[in-house]
């Protein structure tokens, strides 16, 4: 298999071994049925899913990049920080998403007690139900089960309603800095990637500082194209990527049937004039036989 600008690459998606509903095997399955080509898994914080993911994607005939999503502290909100192409087995990557992870369980008690409340009660227990990796208890899992339990109609009207700073349940959390996720990327010989720029909600003044700062710790791409980008998002990030010298990613996103808004596979193009990060990562990539 040979790789070229045209490749369909989904880079970003999730499974049960963080806050996605599929197991890495079922997800695999999914994106040889999407079309999707070169495949990566990037569970939040964890790593656990990758080998795993890696033998089910060359069984099925694509080709893989080992990945991970990294929750990191900036500006006062939470960024995601995508690492591609990079050893699983390093010893400070490990420790460092070890470290990152430590806190979700308090929290996830904090955030039942919130909820608790306003008249909430049993959503700590109900959230366990849906966790596949309990190490990596998350909103996600709370938001299911509200959905379930019949307090909210959807996952979009739960993050209206609570788990929003502001609302019942919400209770921030401690990441990690954007140097050290950076650094535990580098030093597994992997590529950082900027998550989804358009979902945050930075000043100008803010996101030019994300940027500059990513830039200055060795960060080398952005996702260009993801399932949260509308397409003049993607368009603006264009020009963001061409602007700060990154390469361009592309990725869905991809939680759950009937919960994503974009499947595997089903993104548009890069822009043409953009960089794609598979391109440089092609020594890194697993290929089927």
């Amino acid at each position: 298999m040979t790789l070229s600008p045209l490749t369909n690459a989904d880079l970003h998606c999730h499974s049960v071994v963080s806050d996605g509903g599929c197991t890495p095997e079922e997800l695999a399955l999914r994106a040889r049925e999407g079309g999707v080509q070169l495949w990566a898994l990037t569970d939040h914080d964890e790593v656990g899913g990758v080998a795993a993911a890696r033998q089910a994607a060359l069984q099925q005939g694509l080709a893989f990049l080992s990945g991970v999503e990294i929750s990191v502290s900036f500006a006062g909100q939470v960024v995601h920080i995508v690492g591609l192409g990079f050893d699983e087995t390093h010893p400070a990557l490990l420790q460092g998403l070890a470290d990152t992870r430590d806190g979700r369980g308090p929290r996830a008690r904090e955030m039942a007690a919130g909820l608790a409340a306003v008249g909430i009660q049993g959503a700590y227990e109900g959230a366990l139900q849906h966790v596949g990796n309990p190490a990596l208890i998350s909103r996600t899992h709370f938001a299911r089960w509200l959905v379930e339990a019949g307090h909210c109609r959807d996952v979009p009207e739960v993050f209206r309603r609570f788990l929003t700073e502001g609302k019942p349940g919400f209770v921030p959390h401690r990441w990690a800095s954007l140097s050290d996720a950076l650094a535990w990327i580098h030093g597994a010989g992997g590529v950082a990637v900027i998550a989804h720029p358009a979902r945050y909600k930075f000043t100008p003044n803010e996101e030019l500082a994300l940027f500059t700062d990513f830039k200055a710790h060795g960060g080398q791409a952005v996702e260009v194209v993801t399932g949260s980008h509308s397409a003049s998002d993607a368009a603006r990030y264009a020009e963001v990527a061409l602007e700060f010298g990154l390469l361009a990613s592309r990725g869905s996103d991809f939680h759950a049937p009937g919960e994503s808004r974009t499947e595997l596979g089903s993104l548009p193009d890069l822009p043409g004039r953009l960089q794609p990060v598979w391109m440089a990562l092609q020594d890194r990539v697993s290929y089927p036989s």
